[in-house]
Formats: C-alpha cells, structure tokens, sequence
C-alpha cells in the first residue's frame, strides 16, 4: 500500500494551491474547539465584567468571527471562500478554571472549512489571553482540534466517533 500523497506538495516537493476548479459546490460545515485555562479568579473578573479591558467575552466571538473570514490571508495557500456562518461560543467551565471555545462555520462551495473554524477557536482564545494578560500572564490555551465536518468527497467526520 502506498502512503497517501500530500495535496498542497507537487510532483517535485513544491507548495501549491489545490486545484479545486473541477470539484463540485457542496454544502460544507466544520466545529473546532480550544480551551483557554486560567485562575479562577481570572475566570470570575470576565463574567462579571471587571476585566479592564471591557467585554472580554464580546470581543473575543467578534475576533474570532473575524478570523475565520481573513483565515485564507493568514495560512499560506488556503482558498478564499464565501462562507455564509460562522458561529462562536465561549462557555465558562463548570470547575472555574477557564473557557471552552466552539466554533461552527458553514459554506456552499468547493472545498471545506476546516481552517476556519481553527482560525477562528485560535484566534478567538489569543483575543482572551490578549484582553487578560494585566491580570494573569500565566493562562494556557490548548486542546484546539477539529470536531465535525461534513460535505464533500472525503464525506464527514465526527471526532468522538473516530479511533
């Protein structure tokens, strides 16, 4: 069996753009999730709105809504698309001690959204620890991975339900 070929690599080892002309417009949706921990204490001053900073919550889903649309100007060769959601949410976790990121992001087109939705969780987390770093320098984001996509040739993917 041979090793599967990677897309973004030519015949000659060089980075390309995949050729995504042919393919057929499919509806698309992709989930990633980040967590951003922190003190609980931290945690405490965001959902009671005293981060000096303002609306830490607010500006984070705005950044990462951002992120997922400018997602094409900041990978190196990831298509621009017409994405027609982009979805999200921060929740506090139950213990106190941080934020779980969720984003959902949907297109019709020719190719997935997979960044996107990593883009955005990221980006989202970063804006976090940017709007509370006054506070606590010692905050660690992680655990970003994709959770669902569907659409598509490769057909869909749900992490909970892969080995």
């Amino acid at each position: 069996m041979t090793e599967p070929r990677l897309s973004h690599l030519d015949a000659a080892g060089n980075a390309v753009m995949v050729d995504v002309s042919a393919k057929p417009d499919t509806r698309r949706e992709a989930v990633a999730h980040g967590h951003i921990s922190m003190r609980p204490a931290t945690l405490a001053m965001i959902l009671s709105g005293e981060m000096p900073k303002g609306d830490v919550l607010a500006t984070a889903r705005i950044a990462g809504i951002m992120a997922a649309k400018k997602t094409s100007d900041l990978i190196p060769l990831c298509h621009p698309l017409a994405i027609s959601s982009v979805k999200v949410d921060l929740v506090p976790d139950a213990a106190g001690d941080g934020i779980g990121i969720t984003a959902r992001v949907r297109t019709t087109g020719p190719t997935g959204v997979e960044m996107e939705a990593l883009t955005a969780v990221s980006v989202a987390a970063l804006t976090l620890y940017d709007m509370c770093k006054a506070v606590e320098r010692g905050m660690e984001i992680g655990q970003i991975h994709v959770i669902h996509k569907s659409g598509g040739a490769s057909g869909d993917y749900d992490r909970a339900m892969t080995p």
